[in-house]
């Protein structure tokens, strides 16, 4: 009987430890264009983006590369912010609702390219998604968003209950279909854009935690235990507000979502669960998201909750993997009986109107935050790069406006 792995996920766990690539601790002054605060995929992404466009950049991470928000991540690029295209508009208003939408299904669809580029290994795969509504309510709010959508000019093409058993083998009102998404292992991506930033002449410190930063008009500077880092400007991307920046924490609420990888599903119950390739992710406030991995075991992610206090983490994981591994059941009964392999959690901001902040705040000079990433999909990471490049640049995009700190929130 195999022993679940509680705290721990496997797209670490299962890296081989002599491949970890290993960068120096910061150390001295360092004069530099940009200093990129935050090792996971988005700063990893923002450092390639910014290396790329010939611009000198250093990236500083306070432990290992990839090793935290990144590494717990359920492995997603999605075509869509994972928050119902109504309430943004509800929010920011339907013209800069729609431009976020495209924005972000242009933002999938480039990170998968520029992935296959690089040839970055990482199990990357496409994989089309359906919304499913397994409750009346569900299905009510499903049928208004897509109307809503379709108004908008947006695609949002409706699944009746019959397609999405067809598809998905799972007891449902119908589903909205979202095509161009995809999966991967998000730890490994992200050593891959490391990589591919270095070569192109970023620079990486590990283990290089931020003691302070101060700014003045003409460059700001950041301070490690070891040196200090000058720059034009600095980018923060560490998801949520480190204690540098406790005045930007109230634009956010603090969250944990969980997850769990099944042990390997016998063939049997395999053929029974639909296509390998189909992301399920269902219409309940929090949601669940469930995708296969390797085609052998199943993922699911969800029962998101105030995060909690270092104390009771431990004991909310075995609690929460638990709940998680029922409530899989409840879609899959097939699944029944199955124990979780991994069981792990994953902390996120999330803002008013559930899109990420990313760009300048007037209280920070020099500042260039990527904040509040609540899409459980790794697609905001790349989003946040091709941004942030245009806010140094001052070759900003319209839709830029709808992630930044001044939008218009009704």
């Amino acid at each position: 009987m195999p022993t679940t792995k509680y705290g721990r996920s496997p797209w670490i766990d299962r890296f081989p430890k002599s491949r970890v690539p290993s960068h120096s601790r910061q150390h001295g002054a360092v004069e530099t264009s940009v200093v990129i605060v935050g090792g996971g995929l988005t700063g990893c992404a923002t450092a390639y983006a910014f290396a790329a466009a010939g611009i000198k950049v250093a990236l500083l991470e306070t432990d290992r590369i990839g090793r935290g928000s990144t590494g717990s991540a359920a492995g997603l690029i999605a075509d869509e912010p994972g928050v119902p295209f109504i309430e943004v508009e509800q929010a920011q208003g339907v013209r800069a609702a729609r431009r976020a939408w495209q924005a972000w299904h242009r933002a999938a669809l480039d990170f998968a390219a520029l992935l296959r580029r690089l040839g970055v290994k990482c199990d990357l795969d496409p994989r089309p998604g359906i919304t499913v509504a397994m409750m009346p309510d569900q299905m009510a709010r499903l049928k208004r968003d897509q109307k809503a959508r379709r108004a908008a000019g947006l695609e949002a093409p409706l699944l009746t209950a019959r397609a999405v058993s067809a598809e998905a083998a799972i007891v449902s009102g119908g589903g909205l279909r979202s095509r161009d998404s995809a999966a991967l292992d998000p730890y490994r991506a992200c050593l891959g854009l490391a990589s591919a930033a270095v070569e192109r002449g970023a620079e990486i410190f590990e283990r290089s935690p931020v003691k302070k930063i101060t700014f003045g008009r003409k460059s700001v500077t950041v301070k490690t235990a070891g040196g200090a880092l000058r720059a034009e400007q600095v980018i923060v991307a560490t998801g949520v507000p480190t204690p540098l920046f406790k005045s930007l924490a109230r634009h956010f609420w603090f969250r944990s979502t969980y997850l769990a990888l099944t042990e390997r599903v016998p063939a049997k119950i395999r053929q029974r669960l639909g296509k390998p390739s189909t992301v399920i992710r269902d219409a309940a406030a929090p949601p669940h998201v469930i995708r296969w991995v390797d085609d052998e075991q199943l993922l699911v992610m969800g029962a998101d909750r105030e995060s909690p206090p270092d104390r009771q983490r431990d004991k909310i994981i075995v609690q929460r993997t638990g709940q998680l591994m029922y409530e899989l059941s409840t879609f899959y009964p097939d699944m029944s009986g199955l124990l979780p392999e991994y069981g792990w959690d994953a902390a996120y901001a999330r803002t008013s109107d559930g899109l990420p902040y990313i760009g300048p705040h007037r209280n920070f000079p020099r500042h260039l935050f990527a904040f509040g990433d609540a899409s459980h999909s790794v697609t905001g990471a790349y989003l946040a790069s091709r941004m942030l490049l245009r806010h140094y640049l001052g070759e900003l995009d319209p839709a830029d406006d709808a992630f930044g700190f001044t939008r218009n929130v009704h």
